[in-house]
């Protein structure tokens, strides 16, 4: 355990400075780019090493409202500073970077991940804890970054261990490290084991900061599978995407195995259940159908809201039936990955845009199920949009169809409404809320593929 560490430098008016603020609403992770950033409060702060620093920092928002993010943090005087060329900010000579720049620095959290450190601080502490087998990195680690970084930042550590920091926080355990712990204990074949994390707990905040997980070099991105495969390779991908659904269903049932764990253990939808979820997606629909352009390909729907609120109502009067449990939350095809010992499933942080109380809350397995299938239908279109492909003919219905089939065969039946129609019924439902949610997103964001959406509300307005 480490003793009280005290940064032996005041870093607090750097962190605090318009330069700070101005750097950090340019970041990628950032998440309130629309709302603006009036200034940077200094929450927590410990020092990793000689040069390198963890901090806590709460971002001011115009609308008057308030987000945490991490940053980790590295100091050089600017007279020596050689491999990185803009600083966030600077004063009397000291400049202030963005450590993940060299990337060999997150090698320090993973020390601290490894040794189960404490870092005692005026306001809180931070807490590194490793899982037994954890890989230690040789001491000349390659360490690069992971991809495209977006809401987290992620690097991959002698190609063993992928690294994962949290960039915006919120108070409680993230998802991630939850589903991970719950599902590595249990010996869950289909994850990147869980190999750490750390956290932060103080007198404003008690949150969940990063984990650490085994790394899988020969992976193939289930997204990039389904468009490479879809054209060329059809069959053997319908084959991938049954073997898909039956490792859906196996998760599912892991993840509602333990019925001791409040946190995990199954429970019977409250009598509210549908109404609650049929009257958000109405309002939803009530909403996006009065903004409709009348032209194509938005013209098939226009004027139909009422249509498709009345489709609603009639499958609503079914009872939901099955198991309310905890669910992966942002289920699709990138969120997979095709490996020689078969699929991996991903990213269990849930809707990254959602709140963590409302990403913890369990919920039907069907919705991770339309999720995926939704999944599909993107894939299709995007071949045929972007990339000018012929989809055979009933493409889309036989992957349907397989990847349902194998999943309805795997999964534990206690957890579905019973009878093929009540879940026929649940499903189409949860498709219609991720389509409702897809049309708002493309028509703000990518017109171009608004049809897609379009094409999935049609023809449930042709489902008898």
């Amino acid at each position: 355990m480490d003793n009280e560490v005290q940064p032996a430098i005041d870093l607090e008016p750097l962190l605090t400075s318009d330069g700070m603020r101005d750097w950090m609403a340019e970041q990628r992770w950032y998440a309130s780019k629309s709302r603006g950033l009036s200034g940077v409060e200094l929450l927590d702060l410990a020092a990793l090493g000689d040069d390198l620093y963890l901090a806590l920092v709460q971002a001011r928002l115009n609308t008057g409202t308030h987000e945490i993010y991490q940053l980790l943090l590295a100091t050089r005087d600017a007279e020596s500073e050689n491999e990185v060329e803009q600083p966030i900010t600077s004063s009397d000579g000291l400049n202030l970077y963005d450590a993940l720049e060299r990337p060999r620095c997150a090698l320090l959290l993973v020390e601290k991940i490894l040794a189960d450190a404490e870092i005692s601080t005026e306001h809180g502490s931070f807490s590194f804890r490793h899982v037994k087998g954890a890989h230690t990195p040789s001491e000349d680690a390659c360490v690069r970054a992971m991809g495209a970084q977006q809401s987290n930042s992620s690097l991959v550590i002698d190609e063993r261990v992928s690294l994962k920091l949290f960039r915006k926080v919120e108070s409680g355990i993230n998802p991630e490290l939850e589903m991970l712990r719950f599902l590595t204990a249990r010996g869950f074949e289909h994850i990147a084991p869980l190999e750490g994390w750390y956290e932060y707990e103080g007198t404003s905040l008690a949150s969940t900061l990063g984990t650490s997980q085994a790394f899988v070099p020969k992976g193939r991105d289930g997204w990039e599978l389904a468009l490479d495969e879809i054209i060329s390779a059809p069959d053997a991908f319908i084959e991938q995407f049954q073997a898909l659904g039956r490792v859906t269903a196996q998760m599912h049932t892991a993840l509602a195995s333990d019925a001791g764990d409040p946190a995990f253990s199954p429970e019977d939808p409250i009598s509210e259940t549908m109404s609650l979820l049929t009257a958000a997606i109405d309002e939803d629909i009530e909403q996006i159908f009065m903004q409709l352009p009348d032209t194509p390909p938005v013209g098939e729907i226009y004027g139909r809201g009422d249509d498709v609120r009345a489709k609603l109502a009639l499958r609503s009067q079914i009872s939901v039936g099955g198991k309310q449990i905890r669910i992966h939350g942002d289920y699709h095809l990138g969120q997979t990955l095709e490996t020689p010992n078969g699929w991996l499933i991903l990213d269990f942080e849930g809707e990254p845009g959602r709140p963590l109380p409302e990403r913890r809350k369990k919920r039907s397995p069907l919705r991770d199920v339309a999720g995926m299938l939704r999944s599909l239908a993107y894939a299709i279109a995007v071949v045929e949009l972007q990339r000018g492909g012929q989809v055979p003919a009933g493409f889309e219905d036989r992957a349907r169809a397989a990847y349902l089939g194998a999943y309805l065969d795997e999964v534990d039946p206690t957890l579905l409404p019973a009878g093929q129609a009540a879940i026929a019924n649940l499903l189409s439902i949860f498709e219609l809320e991720k389509a409702v949610y897809e049309l708002r997103y493309e028509l703000n964001n990518r017109p171009d593929w608004v049809e897609i959406p379009v094409a999935a509300i049609r023809r449930l307005l042709e489902d008898t």
